[in-house]
C-alpha cells in the first residue's frame, strides 16, 4: 500500500490504541463493560422475542447459532496465553448474553 497521509494517520491511530489497550486494568475494564453489555443485551432479546410469540424458536435458533459461533472462534485452536483482545470482548459478550437468559429463566421459573 502506498504510504499517505491518510495511511500514516490509521497506523500511529491504532499503535496508540494498541499501547493503550496493553494495561491490564483497561482490558480487564473493556471486559468487564462487555459482560454487561451482553447482560444487558440477553435482557433485551428475550423480552423483545417474548412480545412476538412467532420469534421465540427464531431468536432461539439465532442465539444458539451466534453462540456456537463464538465459540468455535474463541476455542478452535490450542490455548494461548492470551487471545486479540476483540476475541476476549466477543465472549465476554457471549458470558453475558448466556448469563442473562439463564437469569431470566431462573426468575420466570421456567
Amino acid at each position: 500500500m502506498q504510504n499517505t497521509r491518510l495511511n500514516r494517520l490509521t497506523n500511529v491511530l491504532s499503535e496508540r490504541l494498541g499501547r493503550w489497550l496493553r494495561n491490564p486494568w483497561r482490558r480487564i475494564s473493556l471486559l468487564t463493560i462487555s459482560v454487561l453489555f451482553g447482560s444487558f443485551s440477553g435482557i433485551v432479546i428475550s423480552t423483545i422475542a417474548g412480545q412476538e410469540a412467532e420469534w421465540d424458536v427464531t431468536a432461539a435458533f439465532l442465539l444458539l447459532l451466534i453462540t456456537e459461533g463464538i465459540n468455535w472462534l474463541t476455542y478452535r485452536s490450542k490455548p494461548l496465553l492470551r487471545q486479540p483482545l476483540w476475541i476476549e470482548n466477543l465472549n465476554a459478550f457471549k458470558i453475558g448474553v448466556v448469563y442473562s437468559l439463564f437469569l431470566l429463566a431462573f426468575l420466570l421459573g421456567s
